[in-house]
This record gives C-alpha cells, structure tokens and sequence, in this order.
C-alpha cells in the first residue's frame, strides 16, 4: 500500500506558482527571427499559401511542425508529392506559378514582415459622384417629390387647404417626370409604385378637403382601377365617402359595400367602421330596416356608443317600444375601457407616488378617458330623453324607467340628471307643481345635485315674481356649490330685482370669475352698469358678448311670427342699405298680415330701392289689385309707368286723381263734423302717403307706418334718392326698456330644442 505513496523532500520548498513558466517549445515566438526554417518558409510562398486541404480525407498525410529547436522534416503535399519549395535530399523543390500569378523572389528580399499590410499606406480617395448621370438626377427628383408630399400635408395640418393642394399638384407633376426618366434608364418593373400611390393618394384627399369632388373621384378611380397597386379597393371608402356628402346616398351605399367586400375579415375594426358609414347611410334614406340590420350586426361583433345610440334612433323612428328598451339597455352595456377614478388617488404618502399622480391626472390619456366618458353621457341623456315619452303610456312612467335601467349600470350618478331632466319636461308641459315637487326631493342629496335643483326652483320662483322664495333657494344653490356660476347668477338676479345693483354686480363678477363663458352673467352684469349709469362699462360688457355670441341665432329664427321683430330687423337691413335682404322679412309680414298693405308696399318699396324697378312695377300692381283704393300704390304707378314710358300710365293717373279728390272732400267733411262737435283741430302728420285724416284718436297701431311713408320720395324726386332718409319701418331700439328686465342663466337653454346637447343642472331650466 505504501508503494504508491510519495513524499516530498524535506529539503524543498512549497512553490505555489512553480510550473506556470513550462510550456512546449513549439510555442515560443521570441526565437522565430532565429529560426532558420521558418525564415526560409517566410522568404518564399509557402508562408503566403493557404493552408492544404486534403482532397481525399482517407489517404491526407499529417505533417510535423519545423521548429528551430527540432529536426526539419520534409513537407509532403496531400497527394505524397514534396510541396513547393520543400528541401528534398538536400535539394529544394523549384518554385511553380510564381510569376504568372504576379509575384517576383525581388519584392519580397528584404521586406519586413508585415501580416496586416500596414505598410501600404492609406486607401485611395472615393471616386467623385457625378452630379450629371441620370441615377443621380432620378434620386433627386424623387427626394424632391416625397418633400413637396410632406410639404402637402403639413400645409393640411395647419388649416391652410389652398397651398396643400398647390403642392399636391406639384408632387403630382414631377413625380410623372420621374417616371418618364426611370422608364428611359431602367426597365419598367423598376418604377417606384410606393411613391406614385402616395402622390395620387394625398392628391384625391387634398382634392376632397377643397371640396373638389369630381376631381377626388377620378383621381381614386386613377387608384383603384390600377391593378399593380395592392390593398387599392379599400379606398372605395373614401369614395363613397364623397359620395355621402354629395347626398348620392346609393352610390355611397354601393361603393361601401364594395369595400367591404374587398376586405378581409381579419381587419373586424376597420369592417365595423364601414358597416356603420352603410347603417348612417340608410338613416339618411329612411331605410330603417337595412339601418337596424347594420347596427344589430355591429352591436353583436364589436358594440360600441355611436352604433348603439343610432340603433336607439331608427327603432324610434318605426315606433318599435320594445325593441328601444333593448336597443337602451344595450347602450348602457357599451364597456367604455377605461381606468377608475381610484386609481388617481394616492394610496399612501410616498412623495414619489404623489409625484407620479399628479403628473398622470391631467395627461392626454387622462383627458381622453374624460371626453370618452363625457361622450358616453351624453349619448345616454339624449337616448333617454328621446325614448323616455313614448316607451310607456306617459313621460313620467318612461322617465322612471330610464332611471331604474340606469341606477342599475356604471352610470349611477346619471339616475340624478335623469330626475331633474323629468322637471324640465314638466316645464315645458305647463306642469309647474310637479316641476317643482320633482325638484325638492333633490334638497337632501348630495351637494352637486342639491345645487342643480335648488338653482332650478330658484329660476321658477323668479318667474312667478316671489322674489322672496327664489332669493332663498338660490342662498341653497351658493351654499351647496360656491363654484357654480348659475347659481350665483340667479342670486344676483333676485338681488337686482330689490333694487341692489352694486350687490348684483359683485354676484355676477363672481359667476364669470367661476366660468367666463357664462354669457348671461355677462348680459346682466351690463344691465346692472347701465342702471348704475356707467355706460362706457355696459358698452364694453356688450361689446365682448357680442364678440363671444357673434354668430348667435336671432330671435327671429325661434319666432319667425313676431311682427316687431321682423319689422326691427327689415328695417335695419334698409337702413343699413341692404334692401334686398330685407325683402324676405317684409315678405314674412305680409303673409302673417295680409289685410295690412304696407308690408306689401314696404316689399314693393325694397325692390325700388335695389334697383329692380320692372320686379318693382310687377308689385305696385299686385297691390293695386288688392287695394285698388290705395293712393300710395296710385302715385309709384304712375311715375313708374311714366319714366319706363308704358301706355298704362294715363289709366293710373286718372285713378289717382278721382281718388285724390274723394280724399279730399272725405277730409272736408271730417273737419266739418269735428268743428260741429267742438274736438279740437286735429294735424295732418306730414306724410305723404296716409289714406286718411287724423281725428281724435290718431296715434293707433295701424298708424305706425309715418315713418315708412315719410321716406317714400315725392313725385318729384329721382328714385335713387335715399340720402339721410329714415328707414322705411319705424323700430325699437333693442337695448330700450323692452329689456331691462336681467337675464336669468336659463334664457339660452329656453331657445333649445328638447334633444339639445345640455350640461343638467348646472343652470336653469328651459320653457
């Protein structure tokens, strides 16, 4: 057992690193410069020949490696003849194929030893490109082109539609330019089919947004008939696109159709997209069928809030009760895909998480969840609104229904507008107590909705004038909801109406300060500085609303009957020397009056003034027709007759004096009966075209066309003559005492219809 074992002498020393300087000799790179053989290999091409392979791996001949520290040994070629340039019984093997392969035994005597031909000096300089050569000319005309494409739609972008489609055009130019030199240079399967679709593609579009639609059209069909450009048949969307707004609803129909035919079923967004455009389409036709086909199909795949919504509205139009119930209950179970409120909330007092929070709680995502959940709102207050008076035997049942539907879904807090929105119809059915029982059982609800319903019975109290009860419950609007202008607004209206006005005008301070947009805070603010007599403060109040409600509707387009303001508005358009749209207010009044001809002659009096003298003659005798005994008529007749040089024009003169002197000697005796009865001498009022006297009573309502007739020209006046002369309908001024009553917040909304998009609650109620 023993015999195995070793011991180390005593006399040596533990080496923990002996044996790291051993190694084979072979190895060793400090003594090649001596190394003979190996400097005799470098000299010649064995030391630049790439190492032999052996042809037939069975028979290869493996070789020794010559150092200077071993025997040299002949090297043996795989086939068993001496290599090149091998020593062979003391005689070396002659070189072969050296200079034909461009190699000399001088260049290489006593060059250095250099593997990575670092000797040879920098690489030559890149051949210059040719600016002239036609590839070169090609890549720059297309470089341009796909500019002026960018330039296009950036120009689109930013609202300028003009300059996109000028680029648009110029794209369009030079890319066929391009196309002509590629076909010159390079076959034609080389052409960038890429670049030609972008061009043609952004040229229809921009075509379109300049409402050019003849132009889109033949530019798609340019694209879709092409059959090189792939996935082209979907832009029969766009297509149809054009052709919905042209109102060529069944050639929108068949071009979405064909769209939808030509793509696959796995792009389920986009195909969902198209069989909406079909479902909105047959709306527009009054197809409710097809339409309730669509969107029960869209519902099933893939529900979302416009599908559901416009699936609300055609069985609403076919009366379908139940079938709206369903639809209803379908829209509230639309999922809207976003984050609860919780999540914005932090859970702990880490100041990082804090950070983060608020950092997310007004980014875009955040504010697209808010718009999508506003959008959902809105969609489901206008459906229930709309189905709530026809799905049960009353409004009020439909209502309650609504509200049991959504108190059951994600839009809790919806039930409460709901309930208020129910008030408001009671409003407009006259129903004033059960408006204002539904209002108070909000009194003990949360703060939002207590201020929404108090601001409401305030507005009714103001209304019937217990300025006391309004006062009261607008305290509660304030108090429940400092931040809400309506309320302030209603609080400085009952304040305004005890006579306060420097109070009034701090409440409606406050209510712009809260929403500057609140416009009937702004109204009243002026009336209130009007009152207080500081007029330059009123004027500036006016000036802005009319500068935020410039394109506001006026009164005249919610009541087209009120003869006030159709006579304000005409003659504002004559005195402001518009005569030709004046015509149409006149026209109006002349149709709500007929047995009042000065409307007529007011409209006959537009076409003089224009300029439209023959339209003016044709006029004059209609009203002649009707009113053969009017003068006024008579006197037009006949100067128009005679400058135009018609034969007619001794009849009406003959006419018009018999009735000149019947007039005459009717005033005779109206005189002669006033001074027998002892009235006082009544005045003539100066006009010209009055059929009758004055007597005691003058000063009646159908007397109040003095001004219209006084700025009627004399018989001896040119017709053009309408310099400095009143407007031919007397007016009241519109910020005259007819107003100074102060806009309560509701006013707009009582000039809304019944589907309105509303905020509830947040200011008052509508007729």
């Amino acid at each position: 057992m023993m015999q195995n074992v070793h011991l180390a002498p005593e006399t040596d020393e533990d080496d923990l690193y002996s044996g790291y300087n051993d190694y084979n000799p072979t190895y060793d790179t400090e003594e090649l410069e001596n190394d003979t053989a190996f400097q005799q290999a470098v000299r010649t091409s064995h030391g630049r020949r790439p190492p032999i392979t052996a042809k037939i791996p069975s028979t290869a001949v493996s070789r020794p490696v010559a150092t200077g520290y071993g025997s040299k040994t002949s090297l043996v070629s795989s086939m068993g003849r001496p290599m090149t340039g091998a020593i062979q019984d003391g005689v070396t093997r002659p070189m072969t194929a050296v200079r034909a392969a461009g190699f000399t035994k001088g260049a290489l005597r006593g060059s250095a030893f250099d593997p990575l031909g670092q000797s040879w000096g920098p690489a030559p300089p890149l051949e210059a490109r040719s600016e002239d050569s036609p590839e070169e000319k090609i890549r720059q005309l297309e470089k341009k082109v796909n500019e002026l494409v960018e330039e296009s739609c950036i120009a689109n972008s930013c609202g300028d539609l003009k300059l996109a489609l000028e680029k648009a055009k110029d794209a369009g130019r030079k890319e066929r330019v391009l196309v002509r030199q590629r076909e010159q240079v390079t076959r034609p399967e080389n052409i960038n089919l890429d670049l030609t679709y972008s061009v043609l593609f952004n040229l229809a579009s921009q075509y379109s947004a300049n409402e050019m639609y003849a132009e889109a059209l033949n530019t798609y069909q340019v694209i879709v008939k092409n059959k090189m450009f792939s996935n082209a048949g979907r832009l029969k969307v766009n297509m149809g696109n054009i052709y919905l707004k042209q109102r060529n609803y069944s050639k929108a129909i068949k071009f979405y159709r064909m769209a939808l035919d030509q793509i696959p079923s796995v792009h389920k967004e986009m195909r969902i997209k198209i069989m909406q455009n079909i479902g909105v389409t047959f709306i527009k036709t009054g197809q409710y069928s097809d339409a309730i086909s669509s969107f029960e199909h869209i519902m099933s795949m893939a529900p979302n809030l416009k599908a559901g919504f416009n699936l609300i509205l055609s069985y609403f139009a076919i009366g379908d009760r139940e079938k709206m119930k369903k639809s209803f209950q379908k829209l509230i179970a639309v999922p809207l895909e976003i984050d609860e409120d919780d999540k914005y909330i932090s859970p702990s007092d880490d100041p990082h998480t804090n950070l983060v929070i608020e950092a997310i709680k007004n980014d875009h995502l955040r504010q697209m969840e808010r718009e999508r959940k506003a959008m959902a709102e809105k969609y489901i207050m206008t459906a229930a609104k709309l189905i709530a008076p026809v799905i049960e035997t009353s409004f009020a049942v439909g209502y309650d229904w609504c509200v049991e539907v959504v108190k059951a879904s994600q839009y809790v807090e919806l039930a409460n507008d709901l309930e208020i929105n129910k008030a408001i119809t009671y409003l407009r059915q006259k129903d004033f107590n059960q408006a204002v029982e539904t209002l108070k059982m909000f009194e003990k609800k949360d703060s939002r909705v207590k201020s929404a319903a108090a601001t409401n019975l305030s507005f009714l109290y103001y209304l019937e004038n217990e300025f006391a009860q309004a006062s009261s419950y607008a305290d509660l609007a304030v108090n429940s909801d400092r931040y809400n202008p309506s309320a302030l607004t209603n609080k400085g209206n009952t304040v305004f109406a005890n006579g306060d006005y420097e109070k009034a005008a701090e409440f409606y301070k406050e209510a712009l300060r809260n929403d500057c947009s609140c416009t009937e805070a702004l109204y009243n603010i002026g009336l209130t500085y009007k009152k207080l007599n500081r007029l330059d403060e009123a004027l500036d109040c006016f000036l802005k609303l009319h500068a935020i409600l410039r394109n506001s509707a006026q009164s005249y387009r919610y009541f087209p009957s009120n003869i006030e303001v159709i006579e304000w508005l005409g003659a504002y358009y004559i005195d402001t020397q518009f005569c030709e749209k004046a015509i149409q207010y006149f026209e109006r009044a002349s149709l709500i009056q007929p047995t009042q001809v000065k409307w007529q002659l007011m409209v006959a009096s537009c076409f003089r003034r224009s300029g439209n003298y023959q339209k003016a003659l044709d006029t004059y005798k209609d009203i002649h027709r009707k009113f053969p005994e009017n003068v006024e008529c008579l006197r037009f007749l006949v100067r128009l007759c005679t400058d135009i040089g018609l034969k007619e024009v001794q009849e009406y003169a003959t006419k018009l004096k018999r009735l000149e002197k019947m007039k005459e000697i009717r005033e005779q005796r109206i005189k002669s009966g006033r001074d027998s009865s002892g009235c006082p001498r009544g005045r003539r009022d100066g006009s010209a075209g009055s059929d009758s006297g004055q007597n005691c009573s003058a000063g009646s309502k159908g007397e109040r066309l003095s001004a219209q007739l006084r700025a009627l020209p004399g018989t001896d006046e040119p017709y053009e003559s309408s310099s400095n002369k009143e407007p031919d309908a007397s007016y009241v001024d519109p910020l005259g005492p007819q107003i100074e009553r102060p806009k309560t917040a509701a006013k707009k909304r009582m000039e809304e219809d019944d589907f309105a998009d509303e905020e509830l609650g947040d200011d008052l109620l509508p007729e």
